[in-house]
C-alpha cells in the first residue's frame, strides 16, 4: 500500500507545527467512503531501551471482522517525545508497515486522536492524508477538551468540545466502563466515526481493530509473534 510524500520527516518540532497547518488545509471532515470491504487497526509499541517503534496493521473483512492479514515494521525513532507531534515520531514506522499490506483497507482505526487536537490535526488525520483512506481516532484518554460524562449503558455518548467548538465524542463502549474518545481522521464525519466505531466492538472497551494492533505490536516488540506463527492453523499473513 503506498502513501503519499508530502513533506520531510527530519525537521524541528517548529517545522512539524507548519507542517500539521499546511496539511489541514486537505482534511476532509464530511463522509467520503467508498465501499466498505476491508477494515484495518493500526498501532504503535515503544521500545525504549533500544530506540526503537513498531508499528502494525491488522486488517479484517467486512463485514464479520475475520482477519485477513497483519504486518508489521521496525524503524529508529529519530523525533523526539512533543506532546501534539506524536505523527513525527510515529507515523514513519506505521507507514512501513502499511506499505507491507496487500490488502488496502478501505478504512482505518487509529489508537490516538484525529481532530481533537490543539491545531485540530492529530495523528489520525496526518495518516488518512498520507494514505488518503477515510480514518477514525479511538484514543484511550482525554488530549484536549472538556467533557460531560456519558450516561452508564453502552452506545451513550456526549460531545468533546474545546471551547466552543465540537472536536470529538466521549462514547461509552460497554456499560459501567470508562468511556474512549473518538475523532474524525480524514473522510469521515464524527457521526459517522461513532457509527463506525460502535460496529466494530466485540464486547470490550477497545474496538477489535485497534485492540488486536496494540496485542500484535506488544507481541512482536517481546518476539511471541514467533509462538503465533508456528499455530498449524494460523491463516495470518505476518510481516517479517
Amino acid at each position: 500500500m503506498k502513501h503519499l510524500a508530502l513533506h520531510p520527516w527530519d525537521v524541528t518540532p517548529e517545522q512539524a507545527r507548519q507542517i500539521q497547518l499546511n496539511l489541514k488545509s486537505r482534511l476532509e471532515l464530511a463522509d467520503r467512503l467508498e465501499d466498505i470491504q476491508h477494515v484495518a487497526g493500526a498501532d504503535i509499541a515503544l521500545d525504549p531501551q533500544a530506540g526503537m517503534g513498531i508499528g502494525g496493521v491488522v486488517v479484517y473483512g467486512w463485514p464479520g471482522l475475520v482477519e485477513i492479514e497483519r504486518q508489521f515494521a521496525r524503524r529508529k525513532l529519530t523525533f523526539p517525545y512533543v506532546p501534539g507531534l506524536l505523527a513525527f515520531r510515529e507515523a514513519p514506522v506505521l507507514l512501513d508497515a502499511f506499505e507491507k499490506l496487500r490488502s488496502e483497507p478501505d478504512l482505518i482505526f487509529y489508537d490516538g486522536h484525529g481532530y481533537s487536537h490543539p491545531r485540530r490535526f492529530g495523528i489520525t488525520c496526518h495518516l488518512g492524508i498520507l494514505l488518503d483512506r477515510p480514518t477514525i481516532g479511538c484514543a484511550k484518554s482525554r488530549l484536549i477538551g472538556h467533557f460531560e460524562e456519558p450516561p452508564l449503558e453502552a452506545g451513550a455518548a456526549t460531545p468533546l468540545c474545546d471551547g466552543e467548538e465540537r472536536v470529538g465524542a466521549v462514547l461509552r463502549t460497554r456499560a459501567n466502563v470508562q468511556p474512549i474518545f473518538i475523532s474524525q481522521g480524514h473522510r469521515v464525519s464524527l457521526e459517522t466515526a461513532v457509527a463506525w466505531t460502535l460496529k466494530v466492538l466485540d464486547g470490550y472497551r477497545i474496538p477489535k481493530p485497534t485492540r488486536e494492533a496494540d496485542h500484535f505490536v506488544e507481541m512482536v516488540k517481546t518476539n511471541r509473534w514467533r509462538e503465533e506463527e508456528r499455530k498449524p492453523n494460523a491463516q495470518t499473513a505476518f510481516g517479517f
